[in-house]
C-alpha cells in the first residue's frame, strides 16, 4: 500500500502538480497524473509544455502507444485507463483513485476552493481507515502541518 501525502491550500493545483512532477522526473521517477476530466487533462498537458522554458517534461496521455516508455502520464478519472508504471500517483480528482494499491506513493493536491476541501477530507478519512501512512503539507508555506 502507498504512502500518502496531502498538499493543502495550493493556489494553482495544476501548477503545483507540474512542479512536483518535474522534480520527480528529474530524480528519475515515473509519475502518473490523474485529473478529473478531459478539460483538465488538456490544461495540464499545455502547462507541462510551458511550465519552465528551459525544462522538458516528457509526457503523454494514458492509453497512448508511447505511454509505457514515457515517464509522465496524464490520465482522467472520468475515463480510467491502465497506468503503465506504478511509482507515484498524483490525484487531482475529487474521488479516491481505484488503483491506489498499485502505487508506492499517492500525492493528493487540494486547492483553496471550499468545494475541493470537503472531498479531500473524505479521502483523508478513507486513507486513515485503510491505515495508510499519511502526511500533510501546506502547499503555500511548503511545510508539514
Amino acid at each position: 500500500m502507498p504512502r500518502v501525502q496531502f498538499y493543502h491550500n495550493a493556489e494553482n493545483p495544476l501548477a503545483l502538480a507540474c512542479e512536483l512532477a518535474e522534480r520527480a522526473f528529474a530524480g528519475g521517477r515515473k509519475v502518473a497524473l490523474r485529473v478529473p476530466d478531459g478539460s483538465a487533462a488538456r490544461q495540464l498537458d499545455q502547462l507541462l509544455w510551458s511550465f519552465h522554458q528551459l525544462a522538458f517534461i516528457p509526457h503523454v496521455m494514458a492509453g497512448t502507444p508511447l505511454a509505457p516508455e514515457t515517464p509522465v502520464i496524464i490520465g482522467r478519472a472520468d475515463a480510467p485507463a491502465e497506468w503503465p508504471h506504478h511509482e507515484i500517483l498524483f490525484n487531482l480528482a475529487d474521488d479516491v483513485p481505484p488503483e491506489i494499491e498499485q502505487f508506492r506513493m499517492l500525492i493528493e493536491i487540494i486547492g483553496q476552493d471550499e468545494a475541493q476541501k470537503g472531498p479531500a477530507r473524505a479521502r483523508w478519512k478513507h486513507y486513515k481507515n485503510l491505515d495508510l501512512p499519511l502526511q500533510a503539507f501546506d502547499a503555500v508555506r511548503r511545510e508539514a502541518i
